[in-house]
């Protein structure tokens, strides 16, 4: 089962532990995440239900091309990270 993970940095904000999701696409994942804990919502979507700015998901380390659908797929074994971005100029 794929095994969702959010980042220490968001932790600090919205404690959410690691955990298995019986899921096919990063959106369901996070879905699964929302359904256990509401407040994951506001800090990691926008109000178009895109992932917001400062945010990342990478799936078996590789960035997620679909960040408003957040359509990319996810295998039976895979790892899915949500991270703060980093930035810069």
């Amino acid at each position: 089962m794929p095994r969702l993970v959010f980042a220490a940095a968001i932790q600090r904000h919205v404690p959410s532990p690691e955990r298995e999701v019986c899921a096919a696409t990063v959106c369901a994942a996070l879905e699964l995440a929302f359904s256990e804990q509401p407040e994951l919502r506001g800090y990691i979507l926008d109000d178009q239900g895109q992932l917001r700015r400062h945010l990342a998901v990478f799936v078996d380390g590789s960035a997620i091309r679909d960040r408003r659908r957040l359509s990319d797929r996810v295998g039976e074994s895979s790892q899915i990270f949500v991270v703060q971005a980093l930035s810069g100029g």
